[in-house]
């Protein structure tokens, strides 16, 4: 599933290709895929109107209209948006069709239609539980240690799992959790009330240093994401843990392992992070 380093490079390359470009046609392949409100509504609010920015809220890409309304595309984990200045679209999955005024078109693909697209008046964010509802992101002014240390203090779940919590932190899945988590040195199963100030610092620390290397890198691409240009990023080059079960730590040569926590494959150095406590 992109994360939040990955939704963040395709949003600065659409808000430079598609600001102030105007919306004059749309063609729904999949109508499923749109959530709310129905397709038709969609259509009414979408076309004819001028895109003023593209945003993103953790893993949401917000396309934000000159009269209030907001186009969200949440990707999941085989959702994309590539723009296409030529007009045309190369995607065998493509499920929506945006026609801009300079003939270019913004192709959402989703090859297992497992994203979701939304469309929203002004002031209806409320109606996305995932969106309204979202923490402070990594690399954000709310983000401090100091939020952080508040936040574990209250919480018996194992770290791992309070950081994939999107109401806790915005924008981090389980990449860049396990990213976080080996760079703090700091184990997976550790109890989240159980981290010290200094481990909390540590691991702020580690959250905004993986998340900004994330982004430097183009993001990561295992299998299915791909940038606003239909290419792929190089993150995946550069991981210490993250889909290396049984590859030798590049710190000390230890073998790593793969466990489950919350249901979700994690990726952890017995040697460098710190055993349960």
């Amino acid at each position: 599933m992109p994360e939040m380093p990955e939704v963040e490079i395709i949003r600065r390359y659409l808000d430079q290709q598609l600001t102030g470009h105007r919306i004059m046609n749309l063609e729904i392949l999949l109508p499923r895929q749109i959530k709310w409100p129905t397709p038709e509504g969609y259509r009414a609010m979408a076309i004819g109107r001028a895109v003023e920015h593209v945003k993103r809220r953790g893993k949401y890409l917000l396309m934000e209209l000159d009269n209030g309304n907001e186009l969200v595309f949440h990707l999941r984990m085989t959702g994309r948006l590539v723009y296409e200045p030529e007009g045309q679209s190369h995607d065998s999955y493509a499920r929506l069709l945006f026609q801009l005024d300079d003939g270019s078109l913004l192709v959402y693909g989703d090859t297992r239609t497992l994203g979701a697209v939304y469309a929203l008046p002004p002031g209806e964010r409320w109606r996305l539980h995932g969106l309204s509802e979202m923490g402070p992101e990594p690399l954000s002014a709310d983000f401090t240690p100091d939020y952080l240390l508040e936040a574990v203090s209250k919480r018996r779940t194992p770290i791992k799992t309070l950081l994939l919590n999107q109401n806790v932190i915005g924008g981090i899945g389980n990449i860049y959790a396990d990213e976080s988590l080996f760079l703090a040195g700091i184990h997976p199963l550790r109890s989240a009330m159980s981290l010290s100030a200094t481990e909390c610092q540590r691991l702020f620390t580690a959250i905004n240093r993986v998340i900004a290397a994330g982004i430097e890198d183009g993001g990561t691409t295992f299998r299915d994401y791909q940038n606003g240009e239909g290419k792929q990023g190089h993150h995946q080059d550069h991981l210490m843990v993250y889909n290396r079960k049984g590859e030798l730590c590049r710190n000390c040569g230890t073998p790593i392992e793969k466990i489950t926590v919350g249901g979700r494959g994690t990726h952890f150095c017995p040697h460098c992070q710190e055993a349960v406590q």
